[in-house]
């Protein structure tokens, strides 16, 4: 799990990370903004949801305590963390910065 994880956020695009339950609210009404980031950024930013019910050995590794958690990775260094609700304009500001071009 652990190596599939450092492949994951060790390519050459930033990967953003929405750790999520399936039973969680605030992480269903973040799917349409994630697609609306998504739609934004096109191939510039790899964007990757975690259900941490899957992934619970991963999301004890990175102490993810609450979902919906964000992690923004560039190079395999986390680079921005987020708990809750996130507004598409906070994603995107995030991911514009790391990104080389602008969005």
């Amino acid at each position: 799990m652990k190596s599939s994880f450092s492949k994951l956020i060790n390519g050459d695009k930033p990967v953003l990370i929405d750790f999520h339950a399936t039973w969680c609210g605030p992480c269903k009404a973040m799917s349409p903004i994630l697609k609306q980031v998504a739609q934004s950024v096109g191939d510039e930013v790899r964007i990757i949801k975690i259900d941490i019910d899957k992934n619970q050995t991963l999301a004890q590794q990175l102490q993810v305590r609450g979902v919906p958690t964000f992690m923004l990775y560039k190079d395999g260094n986390l680079k921005w963390r987020a708990s809750g609700m996130q507004s598409k304009q906070q994603l995107l500001a995030q991911v514009e910065g790391l990104s080389d071009t602008t969005l």
